[in-house]
């Protein structure tokens, strides 16, 4: 007895098996968003802010050259940390106001570089219609952000943090904190506007044009 009879059935088997594993690869991209099957993930909640981000896309130059406008539509999560006193924040807090959401820690050398920028930020521009949200992610010690914003001179910002650092995590998942600092301008509807992944000097006049054109309606 030979086995040859059996070679077009074990082929057939090959095949199926090879065609179910493709299938599989395209349902998990499809679902997951994996590779060239990731879908579009456009919010039509934040077509508004797509329009105003093309429109205000060419004022990203200069000292904030690294931002990103956003490539599609994108509500944020429920971001969630807490104030000096210790009360929950989420970001939808904001609702109304135009945020530079910044996450930071006392360990990331350009986070402390840029905190003056930040809070000179907010004294140019900080009203009921924009404010500068920088959340520290320290998980020891509590009390050494604190201090060290007084001690460098830093104030003007409010204080928020997330000891966990789950906001960070949570803005990983969704591809929006590569490293730190992480920092994304957010719409008064919870959209994003853009995104950059390392310093830059918030201060400057390039930074001011760009977030007093996102705040505009």
């Amino acid at each position: 007895m030979t086995d040859q009879p059996r070679q077009p059935f074990v082929r057939n088997r090959r095949l199926q098996g090879i065609v179910l594993l493709v299938v599989a690869v395209v349902v998990a991209g499809a679902v997951y968003g994996i590779g060239p099957f990731k879908r579009n993930a456009g919010d039509a909640a934040c077509n508004a802010t797509m329009v105003k981000t093309a429109q205000i896309k060419p004022l990203i130059h200069g000292e904030i050259a690294g931002l990103q406008a956003a490539a599609e539509g994108l509500k944020l999560p429920e971001l969630t940390f807490a104030d000096a006193s210790g009360a929950p924040k989420s970001l939808s807090d904001w609702k109304g106001r135009t945020v530079l959401f910044n996450l930071w820690a006392t360990w990331c050398v350009p986070c402390r570089k840029e905190m003056p920028a930040l809070a000179a930020l907010q004294q140019k521009l900080g009203s009921d219609r924009f404010e500068v949200v920088a959340v520290n992610i320290d998980t020891r010690d509590p009390d050494k952000p604190k201090a060290w914003l007084k001690e460098v001179g830093v104030t003007g910002l409010n204080y928020y943090a997330d000891p966990s650092a789950k906001v960070f995590q949570d803005l990983k998942v969704i591809g929006k904190a590569l490293g730190m600092p992480t920092t994304i301008i957010v719409d008064p509807s919870g959209c994003e506007i853009a995104t950059l992944a390392g310093p830059a000097e918030w201060a400057s006049e390039d930074a001011v044009k760009f977030i007093s054109a996102a705040m505009k309606n």
